[in-house]
């Protein structure tokens, strides 16, 4: 099947604003090995002058009138005034220069079903995700994780946790991972099952040991990596009196799942104690030596302290969704608690059929906010915090602390630059807050990822916005259609 969607490389002759030609690319026949990193824009070298530079490196400050120069994919240096002949240069001032925002944890092919969780429960969240991606055809699941890695890039998100829960066959993972392929993002794939498999019942594993054994040929150069959507080993679930009760899953799916990744050394992330019915999930897994360093629990919401003293103590992390967590009803994330008790805590997209959209500035926001409410102290929880949060802190949940998550020497190049100048953010005061208070993904102006320029000027560089538009369109009609949804 053809794809119309064009991806753009672009050649920055005689300054970063002169774009090259725009190639065509045609959806291949569903294969194991990744399009090429050819079709993105080369690697640049350029230095970007005289920003505020915040670099959410710790214990290093900010850097009021600071320099940021990318070569081949890395950054050389960051500091004032440096030498970098023959970089192109990019005029920084009235920017916030800063590292890519981090995503933890999002199910990035639903994003064909936004604004379609409706006001009954029929038409809720879950039915309606549940019904809709049984229909999906791999084309489907391409388009859906297309256009979601678009609008990260678009928001300043340079680095995605994609948490993939429609795996109905092999060629559904391999479709869905090759949008994330030919976006250019940062990111790791975490392959699960469709949300309809049984939960007696556990993924291929036969299929995940494919992919894993591709996984040179699938990274995209190491800009993805590969882990497991794990379903725990517990859950809450209707009685025969249609009421919620806790009830333990079976080992010969959990088990199954948990010990495949381990053995083939892949990160494992679980939802667990996301409502008043799920709690005790952590100390449960704790008893089957299942909370490790690296393991990732998302929502959390109904943790106690023992359980966030265990996490902490092993290394564990969580990341929380403010914005669909409370537009579902889950209930209020205990972002301070969990900062009190050490426990590393990131924040997520998670699904924009709850969240409408994936503005990390409008996540930082609502999460401050939050908690100084819940705490009725205006002085709870810091911007800078809530910007390490989306920066460093994702990037260690995520285990990609010594890649991304901060601008310093060494580090592969994922930098965006937020314009100061407009409206609804200016005029230039406390950056910290202007992040978190006032800026929105429309402040964009530049993302570099692996020191790829994928946004400048405000527009996407290797992804035709128009033509995306049409075949995400397209195929949101033709799931409804085939679902018979109204």
């Amino acid at each position: 099947m053809a794809s119309k969607i064009s991806i753009r490389r672009r050649a920055f002759l005689g300054g970063i604003a002169a774009l090259g030609a725009m190639h065509g690319l045609r959806m291949p026949a569903l294969a194991a090995v990744s399009p090429s990193v050819a079709n993105l824009p080369a690697r640049s070298n350029v230095v970007i002058r005289n920003a505020y530079v915040m670099t959410l490196e710790p214990g290093q400050p900010d850097l009021p009138n600071g320099d940021v120069h990318v070569d081949n994919g890395l950054i050389v240096d960051v500091g004032t005034a440096l030498a970098a002949p023959g970089a192109q240069i990019i005029d920084g001032r009235g920017f916030i220069v800063m590292p890519g925002l981090i995503d933890t944890h999002w199910h990035m092919w639903t994003t064909l079903l936004r604004n379609m969780s409706g006001d009954d429960r029929a038409h809720g969240y879950f039915p309606m995700t549940t019904a809709l991606g049984k229909v999906y055809t791999p084309r489907d699941m391409y388009y859906g994780t297309l256009l979601s890695s678009a609008e990260a890039l678009h928001s300043g998100i340079t680095t995605v946790h994609n948490w993939c829960h429609n795996i109905m066959t092999y060629e559904h993972a391999v479709e869905d991972l090759r949008a994330m392929q030919e976006s250019g993002l940062r990111g790791r794939f975490s392959y699960g099952p469709a949300r309809s498999t049984p939960l007696t019942q556990p993924f291929s594993v036969a299929d995940l040991e494919r992919m894993h054994g591709d996984w040179a040929s699938l990274s995209n150069e190491g800009l993805l990596t590969l882990g497991i959507a794990w379903r725990g080993v517990q859950a809450a679930l209707p009685n025969t009196e249609g009421k919620m009760e806790l009830r333990p899953l079976s080992p010969d799916m959990y088990r199954v799942e948990y010990e495949a990744a381990r053995r083939l050394g892949l990160p494992v992330s679980v939802h667990l104690n996301s409502t008043k019915f799920d709690n005790s999930h952590i100390i449960a897994l704790q008893k089957l030596g299942y909370v490790f360093d690296g393991l990732q629990v998302i929502h959390a919401i109904n943790t106690s302290p023992e359980e966030m003293d265990i996490l902490a103590a092993a290394g564990a992390s969580v990341s929380i969704s403010p914005a669909s967590e409370m537009r579902i009803g889950f209930g209020l994330p205990k972002i301070a608690e969990f900062l009190d008790h050490k426990v590393n805590l990131a924040l997520s997209v998670d699904t924009t059929p709850l969240t409408g959209n994936a503005d990390m500035f409008g996540i930082m926001k609502l999460a401050q906010n939050l908690e100084n409410g819940r705490s009725e102290n205006e002085f709870k929880l810091p911007a800078r915090k809530i910007v390490e949060l989306a920066t460093i802190e994702g990037a260690k949940a995520l285990g990609l602390a010594d890649r991304t998550g901060s601008l310093r020497k060494g580090k592969r190049a994922d930098v965006i630059m937020v314009n100061t100048r407009e409206v609804n953010i200016g005029p230039f005061t406390e950056p910290a807050y202007m992040l978190v208070d006032s800026a929105q993904a429309s402040n964009v102006d530049t993302v570099l990822v692996d020191g790829r320029i994928l946004k400048r000027n405000g527009k996407l560089t290797a992804i035709d916005v128009g033509e995306l538009m049409d075949e995400a369109s397209a195929a949101s009609q033709s799931i409804k259609q085939r679902a018979n949804w109204k």
